[in-house]
């Protein structure tokens, strides 16, 4: 091993020790903060506002920058579809397989059953089911710029995608705004990789609100469901992505996990995969994962790829469904398997982006609408660890791809 790629690994252990410490940390001082510390608050939000400011500043020139350097990169057209098909196929599936394994799970540990909720009123409008000839038109954008301002992830990258084929069609005579773009992905990962110094600190403070905001009580209350639902995820990230990275990828199940832990406790500090892409493309080159792949499956898998909150959204339906003692019949459970998974590949990735659509999924089952404020006082909770797993399943999915995509070279 060479001199420099000695220092590389020891600076991506370092950095993956001291966010794993700001993570504690910032738990135990949210325990402590109330009553004590309380007057630095506003400081914390601060620095957590600043933090998340600083990642999403440059997500969206780096998700359509990378993108169409990527699609330069493969080279061809068949190439590109090669990528983007397996991706989308890779994702769908094991989003199906998620939404099954969190309907029929909690459903036979009879979680929620026994257990009283003191239900309060939440003010959230259900998801709006559109045709999907609305959805496939609705991708792309009228309006491009709209699409970058709105933050209509899925627009941006149908926007990158045709301009990037686009380039490949013209070849030579598209190498001036080629080049303009390599120069603009050059900078936004400088300005990521400068960000990523301060990540430790932006954990901390952001774990710290969020403990501060939900306090001990609820913590305690739902201890027993919030429980089971991480051993969910987590078995199932350690089964399916583990097995997948072993199996598929030819890579070492530890040294996949140790590479992307930066990327995974920054994912479960900020509750949001969108902020996490940048992380997750340089722990994804640590990896070896070719750009061509890396930098299409990866915005791709932050904007459909919702295993967990696929898990979440179905354990959560149960658990409430058993709590109030709703009926879920086994037909009302494929309705709500097949409604969670267009849900969860339309939902944001970005804190609290999964609330809406739980809300569509409790009035399909039939759930009294005083759950929604239960679900909202948890959702960060459960948001947390559900994030942290979709991270893992992006990054899986790249590391799987290095050999099941063959590039034209």
């Amino acid at each position: 091993m060479s001199k420099a790629s000695s220092a590389k690994k020891a600076s991506s252990l370092n950095i993956t020790l001291f966010i794993f410490l700001g993570l504690i940390l910032g738990i135990v001082f949210g325990l402590l903060m109330p009553g004590r510390y309380e007057f630095l608050l506003p400081v914390i939000q601060l620095i957590s506002g600043i933090y998340m400011n600083a990642l999403q500043m440059m997500i969206y020139p780096l998700v359509f920058c990378s993108l169409i350097v990527g699609i330069k990169d493969i080279g061809s057209i068949s190439a590109t579809g090669r990528v983007g098909v397996q991706t989308v196929i890779y994702y769908v599936c094991t989003t199906l397989l998620a939404s099954l394994l969190g309907l029929f799970l909690p459903r036979a540990l009879g979680l929620g059953k026994g257990v009283v909720i003191e239900m309060a009123e939440g003010g959230v409008e259900a998801t709006q089911f559109t045709s999907l000839l609305d959805t496939v038109r609705n991708l792309i954008p009228a309006n491009p710029v709209a699409a970058f301002t709105n933050g209509n992830m899925l627009q941006v990258l149908v926007f990158a995608i045709i301009v990037g084929i686009t380039c490949l069609t013209l070849k030579d005579k598209a190498k001036p705004f080629v080049a303009v773009v390599e120069s603009i992905n050059d900078i936004s990962i400088k300005i990521i990789s400068v960000v990523m110094n301060f990540t430790p600190v932006g954990v901390f403070c952001s774990i710290a609100g969020v403990v501060y905001s939900n306090g001990t009580e609820t913590i305690v209350a739902l201890a027993g469901v919030l429980i089971a639902l991480y051993v969910t995820m987590y078995l199932y990230a350690f089964v399916v992505y583990g097995g997948m990275v072993k199996l598929v990828g030819k890579c070492g199940i530890r040294k996949f996990f140790l590479t992307i832990m930066p990327a995974a406790l920054n994912a479960f500090g900020t509750c949001s995969s969108s902020a996490t892409l940048p992380i997750s493309k340089r722990c994804a080159d640590e990896l070896e994962v070719p750009n061509e792949i890396s930098s299409l499956a990866l915005p791709l898998g932050a904007t459909i790829n919702m295993d967990a909150v696929s898990i979440l959204m179905s354990f959560m339906i149960v658990f409430f469904a058993n709590a109030c003692g709703v009926e879920v019949s086994l037909s009302m459970m494929v309705i709500v398997l097949l409604s969670n998974t267009l849900l969860s590949i339309g939902t944001p990735g970005v804190p609290g982006g999964a609330i809406a659509s739980f809300a569509a999924l409790a009035t399909i089952a039939g759930l009294p609408s005083g759950v929604m404020g239960v679900y909202i006082s948890i959702n960060t909770l459960c948001d947390m660890g559900a994030t942290c797993c979709n991270v893992l399943g992006d990054l899986a999915c790249s590391v799987a791809m290095k050999q099941t995509v063959k590039l034209d070279k």
